[in-house]
């Protein structure tokens, strides 16, 4: 007999159905052989009849945290059943660690969960909020993304959404979160060829017209930096054949004009060969990803703009490539900043610290509230504290206590450093000018660069984010794939979030 169009249509609604997978927690469980399901996952196993725990009971041992098992054909609506391991229940804030555990374990579980269901090209799952439908939502949509921009054979996409309605709010916080993450992640990853200057102020520019009518962004070209007198930022732009941007972006989210802002300052070199003190070629490839400042500060604030912060940001990214060209820096040189120090370019490969001079003295000029600058600053800074945290230096400690508490909610670790005199002495002690680009010895290169840009800061609030050592992601942390991390556009996220809820901490 044949079907009626009714009975087709039903038909295929149902096949659609399935192509549905579901992400459900379970929490490590003292008494083995007895899973303990959040609520999501207690409500689902009471639908199919307790199937589900016993199926997990057989399958193995007790599920470890951010490990995950498959199961089929237990529900109509889902033809995958992903259940992942959480650890232990009501964790905490770990203080050894720093983080909040809880959360930190939901993002990785998640993740893992997710990235199951995209293998088996299932298009869309739901979600198990697991006590925290922020860190889920943040697990899943950054444990999803993957750069694919100039394959043909690309990962199929998956859409994510909440199971149930518990903390609908916060899976929408979630997403925006982890979604400005990846923006940052997309801009580092991108070949140095597609993401240059221009490129990358054109991405910022397009990602900002849906907040136009309370964001102003301003590409500034070279005409306008050598106005501004910013020698020590041109000095490293004109070794490049592409043209140097200045790109400034106004984000006005208080309801009071005349808030003094907060001011992001991010590295902003698309290309970083080194200059003629020039790298050596393996891994040089990486060095696309050289503005990575740049790329999580502008994701910070599209992020802003998106939740609709009650708080007033700047962001400031010189644009340039680092070059060896016959016009290029040549060491011994000595070029002049925007505040009239001069100063001697020993080392034409410690070129971040000289477009941040001049972007740190430019942001003065708007009364700022706190500076912070983000950049790729220093191979020391990925020696000494490697991927696990980005290392901060600071001259406020409200300011440092704000970026660390943001930091365990997020994960996205912060660790602070010295700002001593022990190291200014090492680059003012200078043979041809006012300063030098690197310090006297090789030990605590870090430090001399961080005591280089303090020379350029006269504000109270000023922190420095060397984010060199977490660029990048191998397998250190668990919901993000391999490639550039993005890091820490999230803990900059909540930081000004929590600025935005306290106008008196700074």
């Amino acid at each position: 007999m044949a079907s009626t169009p009714a009975a087709a249509a039903s038909s295929s609604s149902r096949s659609a159905a399935r192509k549905q997978g579901l992400v459900l927690g379970v929490f490590a469980n003292e008494k083995e052989g007895t899973p303990q399901f959040t609520n999501a996952g207690d409500a689902f196993d009471k639908l199919v009849s307790g199937k589900l725990r016993e199926l997990l009971a057989i399958s193995g041992p007790p599920l470890k945290k951010g490990k995950a098992r498959i199961f089929h054909g237990l529900h109509q609506d889902f033809s995958n059943i992903v259940v992942v391991g959480l650890g232990k229940k009501a964790a905490g804030v770990n203080l050894q660690e720093n983080w909040d555990e809880d959360k930190e374990n939901i993002r990785a579980a998640v993740a893992v969960g997710c990235q199951q269901v995209q293998d088996l090209e299932v298009p869309c799952v739901e979600i198990d909020p697991c006590g925290d439908a922020q860190a889920a939502a943040e697990g899943a949509v950054l444990g999803l993304f993957e750069y694919n921009e100039f394959k043909q054979k690309k990962k199929p996409a998956v859409e994510v959404k909440l199971h149930g309605s518990d903390g609908i709010e916060a899976w929408k916080k979630g997403l925006i979160y982890a979604k400005g993450q990846n923006l940052a992640r997309y801009l580092m990853e991108g070949p140095a060829n597609h993401i240059t200057p221009t490129m990358f102020a054109a991405v910022i520019q397009e990602k900002l017209k849906s907040a136009s009518s309370n964001v102003s962004v301003y590409i500034r070209d070279e005409s306008w930096i050598k106005a501004q007198e910013m020698g020590s930022f041109l000095s490293v732009a004109k070794g490049s054949v592409e043209p140097a941007v200045f790109l400034e972006v106004h984000y006005r989210g208080s309801s009071d004009a005349s808030e003094p802002p907060l001011v992001f300052v991010g590295k902003g070199i698309t290309f970083d060969s080194g200059g003629i003190s020039i790298k050596p070629s393996a891994n040089m490839d990486a060095m696309r990803a050289d503005m990575g400042g740049a790329a999580t500060i502008c994701s910070a604030i599209v992020t802003a703009a998106e939740l609709k912060l009650p708080i007033n940001i700047i962001g400031l990214t010189p644009l340039c490539e680092n070059m060896p060209s016959g016009r290029a820096n040549k060491p011994g040189d000595v070029v002049k900043a925007m505040n009239g120090k001069t100063i001697q370019v020993d080392n034409t490969d410690a070129e971040g610290r000289l477009v941040l001079a001049d972007a740190l003295c430019y942001a003065h000029n708007f009364n700022p509230r706190a500076i912070i600058d983000a950049a790729t600053l220093t191979g020391a800074m990925d020696i000494a504290l490697g991927s696990s945290a980005t290392g901060v230096f600071t001259n406020s400690h409200q300011l440092w206590n704000q970026l660390y508490e943001a930091s365990i909610l997020t994960g996205d670790r912060v660790w602070r450093m010295p700002l001593f005199e022990h190291y200014t002495k090492q680059v003012t002690d200078c043979q041809l000018a006012d300063l030098n680009n690197i310090g006297k010895y090789r030990s605590g290169g870090a430090c001399t660069a961080a005591a280089f840009l303090k020379e350029f800061v006269t504000v109270p609030h000023w922190a420095h984010l060397d984010i060199a050592g977490v660029m990048g992601n191998k397998d250190e942390v668990p919901y993000l794939r391999k490639g550039m991390a993005g890091r820490p556009t999230r803990t900059l996220v909540e930081f000004a979030t929590r600025l935005s809820q306290d106008k008196k901490s700074i």
